[in-house]
């Protein structure tokens, strides 16, 4: 800047020196042509930027006009003295300013957000929000910021309500209602699918399907909802559809007789009506359109399959990438094994985790998880199929002591009982093949010992 303000100063004197060879009345004319092109650059910018260097060199030849001159030029008295006073503000500008200082970027932006969000709040209502968040701001100082960022006043920003606000507003008691059609394969007929929508859970309920879609047919359609319904009804307040002939009088009475009032959008605005219409969309790009239709009774199947994996099994964006109404909880990060299960025929896939397999022996055994066990059990000790720990309901049967046995087999325990099953000296159910069996008084036991002693050599190979 400095080197700027040296060399105007030099060419001015430059200047100077060239004017004093010329003639007068050279210079007059000169200075007609100037005056004449200053009045056309003030018609053009009536107010022109110029840098401090060039306000500087003007302040200096100011002085040396007249005072008739003055009125006439770019610079005036009061700009002079303006400039003035600029530089001395600068001069004696202190770090730190007294009086209230600024709000800060944090604070305005939640100002603009909650004023963006809430049409119907002033300037106080948003004072006492931000109070309650820590945010100790004026009312003008809030209408200072929405002035700033050119937002109106609470009655400007209320005055209408757009289709965005008033089904964000009323999701959670919305229906949605559409026609969408499919065109068969070898007939080339056309079916019409009548769905109704749960606007807060996007849960998808197919009515019907038909060629025929009259007034009657959709009406009956319509108490069959709400009946289907039931006391979930009562949560729904409102019925979004478009202007369709099927729509008549008939069924927006059955509607308002159950307490649901029924919302026509706009002629030829299908955005107003956006849930049914993204439904639509994604059912033609995930099903419909990727297989050929042969006639109703088909259709029907894929759009059961399909409105069941939907409402089940598909996420969705408007819920955190849940579906609508999951039918089993979200499995564990560490599972590892995956199974896929094919919809309509490979055309879209669900994956779930595997449940563990239990083991199984060969003869269709369970394998058990192993439990060592004593071979006579204390009161302290548990059995697997019995707890030690309860007194049995009957006693044990005593075996009292034959004359003509020995004594020591009086305290022996009851071979049927579950202590003989424990019991080292019961005798074993089978007899290996390598060791002698012993001799059987009948023909049927020899048999069935026979039998037993060939089952055993299989099982051991």
């Amino acid at each position: 800047m400095a080197l700027r303000l040296l060399y105007l100063i030099i060419v001015r004197i430059v200047g100077w020196l060239v004017l004093l060879s010329r003639s007068t009345a050279a210079k007059d004319v000169e200075l007609l042509v100037l005056r004449h092109e200053v009045a056309v650059l003030r018609r053009i910018n009536p107010r022109p930027r110029l840098a401090w260097a060039d306000r500087a060199v003007l302040a200096a030849l100011v002085r040396r006009l007249p005072d008739w001159l003055r009125q006439h030029r770019l610079v005036t008295p009061g700009t002079v003295l303006r400039w003035h006073r600029r530089l001395v503000q600068k001069k004696w500008t202190y770090p730190n300013r007294p009086g209230r200082p600024p709000i800060d970027d944090t604070t305005a932006a939640l100002v603009e957000r909650m004023a963006q969000e809430n049409a119907g709040w002033g300037y106080r209502r948003i004072q006492g929000e931000l109070l309650k968040l820590g945010h100790r701001v004026a009312a003008s100082t809030v209408r200072r910021v929405l002035k700033r960022l050119r937002i109106p006043p609470a009655p400007g920003r209320d005055t209408d309500t757009s289709w965005r606000r008033f089904l964000r507003t009323q999701v959670a008691s919305t229906l949605a209602c559409d026609f969408f059609h499919v065109d068969c394969a070898l007939t080339l007929k056309r079916v019409y699918v009548f769905f109704v929508m749960e606007v807060a859970t996007r849960y998808v309920h197919i009515l019907g399907t038909t060629t025929n879609p009259d007034s009657p047919w959709t009406t009956q359609q319509a108490r069959n909802l709400l009946m289907d319904l039931g006391d979930r009804a009562d949560d729904s307040r409102f019925l979004s559809r478009d202007r369709a002939g099927q729509f008549t009088v008939s069924f927006d009475a059955v509607f308002s007789d159950g307490g649901i009032q029924v919302v026509k959008i706009p002629p030829r605005c299908p955005r107003a009506n956006a849930h049914a219409e993204r439904f639509v969309g994604t059912v033609r790009h995930e099903a419909t359109d990727q297989l050929l239709i042969i006639n109703g009774h088909h259709l029907r199947a894929v759009l059961d399959r399909y409105v069941s994996h939907y409402n089940h099994r598909r996420p969705h964006q408007a819920l955190q990438l849940a579906p609508p109404r999951p039918d089993r909880p979200i499995a564990e990060s560490a599972c590892t094994s995956i199974r896929r299960r094919p919809i309509l025929g490979g055309l879209i896939n669900e994956y779930e985790p595997t449940a563990a397999q239990p083991q199984i022996r060969p003869y269709g055994r369970l394998l058990a998880p192993h439990r060592p066990m004593s071979v006579e059990p204390t009161a302290n000790e548990s059995v697997p199929w019995m707890n030690m720990n309860t007194k049995p309901t009957t006693a044990l049967p005593e075996v009292k002591a034959n004359s003509n046995q020995p004594a020591s087999n009086a305290t022996e325990p009851n071979p049927n009982s579950w202590r003989g099953l424990l019991s080292p000296n019961r005798p074993p159910m089978f007899t290996p093949a390598n060791e002698p069996r012993p001799n059987s008084s009948s023909a049927g036991g020899t048999q069935l010992d026979d039998r037993c002693a060939t089952s055993v050599t299989t099982r051991a190979r």
